[in-house]
């Protein structure tokens, strides 16, 4: 198994996760309360962040501005805006019982430490899971990793539009829940392989 080329990857079938229906978008504590009544019951969730995209050299990150969490079947997206959204994200990524899995996490959990003072516990990074996996150099990212073991495309349209900007674009809604849900299902996969 080996790391496919931006050529090859174009020429996968696009990665289909979750429908807009799926996707529950934490706002209030109503929102909060339901999100927390499902995750917490999980082993197993896709972890990501989003961040406002820096341009500049130099500019400093504002730090998340969105963290996504999902199951198999569900994803919720906890906007940093809503004061709920934080302490239900905070509840369950700072909850030893659940694994969260995702791509590149020593940077979320830095940026979340340091800007709303999570400190997120029980992870995976697929991204060095898989570097030792396959006996790369470098870590291997959602993308690349999704191609590899899903034999699919994901999409990246979303990726550096403005995550600061409220109301979420559908677009963004879709991204961000896949990026999550895309990491629960490659570590499925992998668990099956390996």
């Amino acid at each position: 198994m080996e790391r496919p080329s931006k050529e090859q990857i174009s020429e996968l079938p696009l990665y289909i996760g979750l429908d807009l229906c799926d996707i529950h978008i934490v706002e209030n504590e109503l929102d909060a309360a339901q999100a927390i009544k499902i995750l917490q019951n999980e082993t197993c969730l896709g972890f990501d962040t989003e961040s406002k995209p820096m341009f500049q050299k130099g500019q400093i990150s504002p730090g998340p501005s969105l963290i996504q969490l999902a199951t198999e079947t569900k994803a919720f997206l906890f906007p940093i805006r809503f004061a709920p959204a934080v302490a239900a994200a905070k509840a369950i990524l700072t909850n030893p019982e659940i694994k969260k899995i995702g791509f590149g996490i020593k940077g979320d959990n830095k940026e979340l430490r340091n800007k709303l003072n999570i400190d997120i516990v029980n992870t995976q990074d697929l991204s060095m899971t898989l570097k030792r996996l396959v006996g790369e150099k470098n870590s291997i990212g959602a993308r690349a990793a999704v191609a590899m073991i899903l034999h699919k495309r994901l999409g990246k349209g979303a990726q550096r539009s403005n995550w600061g900007a409220y109301p979420l674009k559908e677009n963004q809604i879709l991204y961000a829940a896949n990026d999550a849900h895309s990491a629960l299902c490659v570590e499925k996969a992998l668990v099956k392989v390996f």
